[in-house]
């Protein structure tokens, strides 16, 4: 009988998520079925406290611009922006989980979560910049994201359900390559203290993050391109709201 209760319990929760994420089933994905699953567990104590997902939000932007702040330090400090952006990140799926069990789901935690996530991105972008990314890489970025997040929200007011369609470049993909940029940067600062004493030698970080840079700024694109491709069938012959 537990485990039936438990199972209902987790299927629950799948529903939950689905609504709250355009209606994706995560069950079609053993990732995203084990992120909806971790994120419910980090978030029932703080439900039990009554922490309110909004603080859960807000947190996670001060965490990521936190991790920006460090990640040009030099020595190990890029590894505790890399762990920072991870919190950050987890955090980002722990407000939503949050928000469920507390069926607290309204307007407000939906258009504040929307504006973290964008700032988050943009910070990630910073971060990258600062590592030694090219400018042009970061514009590139920033820009091709802000449209495929802006093209998707008026898709799907136009009457579009879901996501249209997942690309390359979703919040994960942007999560990955700032915590290998920050991870790298880390690696190579500390590789050069140890080669330059030995042989003379000093990795340079920024030709490292330089091609960070320039695949965020291929994958940006190819996500912008593969969102409009897929969602121009399905919105082509919707009536205007």
């Amino acid at each position: 009988m537990l485990m039936s209760d438990e199972s209902a319990d987790r299927e629950a929760t799948y529903d939950d998520w689905s609504r709250m994420h355009g209606h994706i089933d995560p069950r079609t994905s053993v990732w995203i079925k084990g992120w909806v699953v971790l994120s419910h567990r980090i978030a029932r104590p703080l439900s039990r406290l009554g922490v309110s997902p909004n603080v859960i939000t807000v947190c996670g932007v001060v965490l990521t611009m936190t991790a920006v702040g460090i990640a040009t330090a030099g020595r190990w400090w890029p590894a505790l922006a890399a762990l920072l952006i991870v919190v950050g990140a987890v955090l980002d799926g722990v407000d939503g989980a949050l928000a469920a069990q507390r069926h607290s789901t309204g307007g407000w935690g939906t258009v504040l979560d929307t504006l973290a996530d964008r700032c988050c991105d943009l910070l990630l972008v910073a971060m990258l910049i600062l590592l030694g990314a090219p400018l042009w890489s970061g514009i590139v970025i920033g820009v091709a994201t802000l449209l495929l997040e802006s093209v998707r929200a008026t898709a799907q007011t136009t009457g579009m359900v879901g996501p249209g369609t997942l690309t390359v470049w979703e919040r994960p993909s942007r999560v990955v390559l700032a915590v290998l940029g920050a991870a790298g940067a880390a690696v190579l600062w500390w590789a050069g203290g140890w080669s330059a004493g030995r042989f003379g030698m000093t990795p340079d970080p920024r030709l490292y993050v330089t091609g960070l840079g320039a695949l965020g700024a291929v994958l940006s694109v190819v996500g912008l391109i593969q969102l409009l491709v897929a969602i121009r069938p399905r919105v082509r012959d919707l009536p205007q709201r």
